[in-house]
């Protein structure tokens, strides 16, 4: 198993530290989130350490991924929610917290009162979104 010492989702998977299981199986965990944006917040996390989206391999992140549509139909189903985000972040300028690739289900409500309004859709320039389209390919 791949580990770093001392990050606290390694040790939740090596059972040093507990949580509330939802669900585990060779590869993955999920388990309730102890600072939950709402009720059912759940993080589904692979069990060796990877810091970020960049540092797994693709068919891995698909099995994760897999694993996360398969866990949102019982989450829906045991908590009602009126929709659902579903947020994986990569760095501390997204914000994640935890050094460690997760996922966040993170069942909401119409009057949950939680908002996205630093994501307001604003029309961006068309020749730097081709440009920046085009790096990209690049890189492919």
């Amino acid at each position: 198993m791949k580990r770093m010492d001392d990050c606290i989702f390694c040790k939740i998977v090596a059972g040093e530290i507990p949580c509330t299981k939802v669900f585990e199986d060779d590869f993955a965990l999920a388990f309730m989130d102890i600072m939950p944006l709402g009720k059912g917040h759940l993080l589904v996390i692979p069990k060796d350490h990877y810091g970020s989206i960049l540092e797994i391999e693709p068919d891995l992140y698909g099995r994760l991924a897999s694993l996360i549509c398969k866990l949102a139909k019982p989450l829906k189903a045991a908590v009602n929610p009126d929709g659902m985000n579903v947020m994986q972040l990569n760095g501390k300028a997204a914000n994640q917290v935890v050094p460690h690739l997760h996922v966040h289900l993170v069942p909401r409500w119409k009057s949950d009162g939680l908002t996205l309004s630093a994501w307001e859709p604003v029309p961006g320039d068309s020749e730097q979104i081709s440009a920046t389209a085009e790096a990209i390919k690049g890189h492919l």
